[in-house]
């Protein structure tokens, strides 16, 4: 009889909303209480955590409604050789699911869980300024920072991730730094296309063109007045 030992969480982040994948151990509990995922971004994704070994619970930080909520699963429903779903109490959104590893993969395949996915779902088209922009300029932001190149010149990779309607604000969680990354137009995400590393400073970035705020609002005010 096979022992499953492990099982895959695909979970999106509370922050930058991309789905990743985490593999969990029977042993990452040992000698510990709980386990915590973190995204690439640096936002903290889930908490798992048991007192006895035989019930586990997931304190999951809610992207939809931006608080935390609490799910308890039996030992046997982890190591499973089904795929689970945990959902925002709230909403009744899919945040994230387990199981099994090639399960796991197929469902995300299957109902292509992304960020623009999640947007659709809560109606967030007319939130951004340019939605295909804003989900190109996310995904492209979330690959520099998984190769290890999202970065703030004091030496943190702890880099938050606020949305608006037409930029993207990367913080450093150490020194508060704070960047824009436009996302309005097809050469706003070019530049971030054509770029390899974001290295954070005071005043911009090192890897990034500068773009004028003054003339980025003179533009959006004249927009306006023309409605």
């Amino acid at each position: 009889m096979i022992v499953a030992t492990e099982f895959v969480v695909a979970i999106r982040c509370p922050s930058c909303g991309k789905l990743d994948f985490h593999s969990i151990s029977r042993f990452a509990f040992t000698g510990a209480s709980s386990v915590k995922l973190t995204c690439t971004c640096g936002a903290p994704k889930l908490i798992i955590g048991t007192k006895n070994r035989q019930q586990y619970w997931f304190q999951v930080p809610c992207v939809l409604c931006e608080t935390n909520h609490l799910v308890y699963y039996k030992a046997k429903q982890l190591w499973s050789n089904e795929v689970s779903f945990f959902y925002c109490n709230d909403t009744n959104v899919e945040l994230g699911f387990f199981g099994p590893e090639d399960k796991v993969h197929t469902v995300a395949d299957n109902y292509e869980h992304n960020l623009e996915t999640l947007v659709d779902e809560l109606g967030y088209d007319d939130y951004f300024f340019n939605p295909e922009i804003m989900f190109e300029v996310l995904n492209s932001l979330h690959d520099i920072a998984e190769e290890g190149f999202l970065y703030c010149d004091c030496g943190s990779y702890q880099i938050e991730i606020d949305i608006f309607p037409d930029r993207i604000e990367l913080q450093c969680k150490n020194c508060k730094t704070v960047s824009v990354v436009y996302a309005e137009n097809e050469e706003d995400l070019n530049k971030v296309r054509g770029i390899k590393k974001i290295e954070l400073v005071k005043n911009g970035f090192k890897s990034l063109d500068n773009v004028d705020k003054d003339k980025r609002n003179k533009k959006k005010n004249s927009k306006r007045t023309k409605h």
